[in-house]
């Protein structure tokens, strides 16, 4: 990949016969136009044109990459791992969602054989995970939540109501006084969504 360089809608980028036009571009006149504001993008295929595309800066900076902290959502849960959809990186909602995976073993930094998923996540849990790893060809991301600061921020209980952390590895209804299991974040500041 190139360097990105910005530009404006309307603006003329190349021809037809130098590239393929991609996504934020049209074609006009053996031209390749851009029709958006942002920055020219220009992938190499193998042995063909390579594609240009305009991606929105906030679209192109806003991809969660390694080391990122990323707030998701639990979808499903099984003995191995969580699967998640990742809603923001940092404090910046993304346009659309990512597919992540805790696996057990990235679930809590200590005894890691111990862990049970189960008692860690439940769907629809709100969750503070760390990137760990761009994933796989089914392009899920691997998330890690094997530090203090990282873990379920929001969850509800079966009667419907927000928990209170108790512990760090247990949550209660305020309502029923029930207990459930979590890996519980020790939310820092800079991290509330508000």
């Amino acid at each position: 990949r190139q360097p990105l360089s910005p530009c404006v809608v309307g603006e003329r980028l190349c021809s037809t016969e130098e590239a393929t036009a991609g996504s934020g571009t049209y074609t006009r006149h053996g031209f390749i136009f851009s029709s958006l504001a942002g920055c020219l993008e220009r992938k190499n295929e193998d042995n063909e044109l390579p594609v240009v595309s305009v991606v929105r800066d906030s679209e192109s900076q806003l991809l969660p990459n390694v080391g990122a902290v990323v707030t998701c959502k639990v979808c499903s849960i099984n003995s191995r791992f969580a699967k998640v959809h990742i809603l923001y990186v940092g404090s910046t909602p993304l346009k659309s969602t990512f597919r992540g995976t805790i696996r057990r073993e990235d679930i809590r930094a200590t005894e890691k054989d111990k862990v049970e998923v189960y008692k860690s996540f439940r769907p629809s849990d709100i969750v503070l995970a760390k990137v760990i790893s761009l994933g796989d060809a089914q392009s899920n991301y691997l998330l890690s939540t094997a530090e203090n600061e990282l873990g379920v921020v929001v969850a509800r209980s079966e009667a419907g109501v927000q928990m209170v952390p108790i512990s760090w590895c247990e949550m209660q209804c305020p309502r029923t006084h029930t207990k459930e299991f979590r890996k519980v974040a020790r939310v820092q500041p800079q991290f509330l969504q508000t």
